[in-house]
């Protein structure tokens, strides 16, 4: 089975990424994820037996902070993904090297440059097959004003079902 572990962004930050993502898809035919705004923990990957994360994040969870960030503006890799910046707090940031580290011990999860401590914080716009559009579609994203205050407040798996992702199990941050 095909999983990926995600902080799911909620309140009017998700909210607003979810309609904004709405939007460029009726405006500019361009796709985003099938997840709700989110920013990534680890990428997808492919195990039998969940288990064993579930166990680190059931744990995880209990001993840990809920963590503020923010998110402010737009950013792009390359013309590839058009998405919203995420500052993570020095307290989250920590939580989630803390994260890494656990997941870490599980032999099914390896962490790569885009998705382990150094990551770019990010809560993804569009990423599908943009390259003709981008700057039409950064250009209108740009023009829309983005500021929200966040909690990393969840971490959820999801898992690669029925030709999307669904809900595994979420676990919250104390």
């Amino acid at each position: 089975m095909r999983y990926v572990v995600v902080s799911v962004t909620k309140g009017k930050a998700g909210d607003f990424n979810n309609k904004l993502r709405k939007e460029v898809y009726e405006n500019f035919s361009a796709k985003s994820s099938k997840l709700p705004a989110h920013f990534t923990i680890k990428s997808p990957f492919e195990t039998d037996d969940i288990s064993k994360l579930d166990n680190i994040l059931e744990n995880f969870c209990k001993n840990n902070k809920i963590t503020p960030y923010k998110i402010k503006g737009y950013d792009h890799f390359d013309d590839r993904v058009i998405y919203m910046k995420v500052f993570m707090s020095t307290q989250g940031q920590t939580v989630h090297n803390n994260l890494i580290d656990a997941m870490s011990k599980i032999n099914y999860i390896n962490f790569s440059n885009h998705d382990g401590k150094d990551k770019i914080f990010h809560v993804t716009i569009t990423s599908k097959k943009i390259q003709k559009n981008f700057t039409d579609i950064y250009e209108y994203v740009k023009s829309i004003p983005c500021e929200f205050d966040c909690f990393f407040d969840n971490i959820s798996v999801f898992k690669w079902e029925y030709n999307t992702w669904i809900l595994h199990k979420e676990y919250l941050l104390k």
